[in-house]
């Protein structure tokens, strides 16, 4: 039996995944402990995991952003992502590597999986490799592996092919390092020493380069092309929507009124930005309130009551099974979440995407340059915006042919085989090492 150590920042779109890939490895006999958030504690048991929680500013919930982010409301732009990427992933760095540390020290793990952006797992994965325990990467948001071919991640800047273009790519990446996320690079810094590791080498909340297997949720027909990617990079395909025994729920009353015929729109902003629906959610309501057509509205975990009135077209559930949903939809209005994005483009179901912050503006741009939808470009779209993008979107067959290639695309994935396959890989290829290593001469 082997033991698998998987590590997540406690936010659903982190712990998600490793839930799924977690229950996934318990089902082929294998033993597997969570280390994240103590509020998924429940999500764990309930899969089957054992837990392990951090501590300290590690353990905080993304239900009440005030116990991470207090002072988000003070910030837009870049200044947003500066406060939102030390708040959320830097700052949390020793606590994390505590616990981290900590399970390793008690506990006979074979090998450790992370999220792409779990930068607690930083002083292990400087460690020289035969030194450490295998280090596997998910990818669990746009692939954000600095490039010549590609602009900053998050920048709004569109791909463009050519010399120019790859000229200006390498001024703008060196500049976010060292200008724009100049003081989240010197405190993440500061705090891995402290944890005891040493200067991080590149850009902190970069390190995709050093696990001995970095594998990415989607496809590779979702990616741009990089000449210079990493050899350690696989694309696995696109989880199928998990849900844990704790977060299903029955259907609503109003499920069997979707059989009618009329086009489905459906809204979310995620299961993390739900404090204001003023920003997506009310917006789109407003939109589309005169048209003949249905708006399905997942409030996440915000209370129903807080989407304010309905008309006769909209009908809302606090979550609703995408599985089942999905299927049914002609346009998703999302704030951008790279999961629901992924499980949208599972069904072939084209969007329209308001990203603001995190990894989301990246998401939207990646559906427009593969013509699956239209990037709103703002995370405040107006009900004007929302219309016009909403008809185009139905009106234009072209969107729905993308995205009906990309269900086709992803469809060719067998991502828990390909995760697999994966792992016993990468403990193989380390066994082989140790072996080479330990022969007599």
């Amino acid at each position: 039996m082997t033991t698998f150590l998987l590590c997540a920042n406690p936010l659903y779109g982190h712990v998600n995944p490793m839930l799924a890939i977690g229950s996934d490895l318990l089902a082929r006999g294998d033993r597997v402990i969570l280390l994240t958030g103590s509020r998924f504690r429940e999500s764990a048991t309930d899969s089957g995991l054992e837990f392990r929680s951090f501590g300290g500013v590690a353990d905080f919930d993304e239900r009440d952003p005030a116990t991470f982010v207090p002072d988000a409301h003070r910030y837009r732009g870049l200044k947003l992502s500066q406060y939102q990427v030390e708040s959320t992933f830097i700052r949390p760095i020793p606590d994390q590597w505590k616990a981290l540390s900590a399970t390793l020290a008690t506990e006979s793990v074979d090998a450790v999986l992370i999220d792409s952006l779990f930068a607690g797992a930083l002083p292990l994965l400087q460690q020289p490799v035969a030194d450490r325990l295998p280090v596997i990467a998910i990818g669990i948001g746009p692939l954000a592996q600095l490039s010549v071919d590609t602009p900053p991640a998050n920048s709004r800047i569109r791909m463009a092919p050519g010399q120019l273009a790859r000229l200006r790519n390498r001024v703008l990446n060196v500049a976010a390092q060292r200008v724009f996320f100049a003081h989240a690079q010197h405190l993440a810094s500061q705090l891995i020493r402290e944890a005891g590791g040493r200067k991080p080498q590149g850009f902190v909340i970069d390190f995709s380069r050093l696990p001995d297997r970095y594998l990415q949720l989607g496809p590779r027909e979702f990616e741009y092309e990089r000449r210079d990617l990493s050899g350690n990079v696989r694309f696995v395909g696109t989880l199928p929507a998990y849900r844990s025994a704790a977060s299903r729920t029955e259907l609503p009353g109003w499920w069997d009124e979707l059989a009618d015929g009329r086009p489905v729109v459906h809204v979310t902003q995620g299961t993390l930005d739900n404090h204001d629906l003023s920003m997506v959610i009310r917006p789109t309501i407003d939109a589309l309130e005169d048209l003949d057509l249905h708006v399905i509205v997942s409030t996440g975990r915000a209370p129903i009551r807080s989407v304010g009135p309905l008309p006769s077209n909209t009908r809302v559930a606090e979550f609703l099974p995408y599985d089942r949903l999905l299927p049914l939809c002609n346009v998703m209005v999302t704030n951008g979440g790279y999961g629901g994005t992924m499980n949208a483009l599972s069904a072939g179901v084209p969007l329209v995407v308001a990203g603001a912050a995190e990894d989301k503006p990246e998401v939207a741009a990646r559906v427009e340059y593969f013509g699956v939808g239209i990037d709103l470009r703002t995370g405040r779209p107006s009900s004007a915006q929302l219309r016009k993008a909403i008809q185009a979107v139905l009106a234009d067959p072209s969107f729905r042919e993308h995205a009906a290639d990309m269900r086709e695309a992803i469809a060719g994935y067998d991502p828990f085989r390909a995760i697999r396959r994966e792992i016993d890989a990468a403990l193989a290829e380390r066994e082989s090492d140790d072996v080479r290593t330990t022969a007599p001469e």
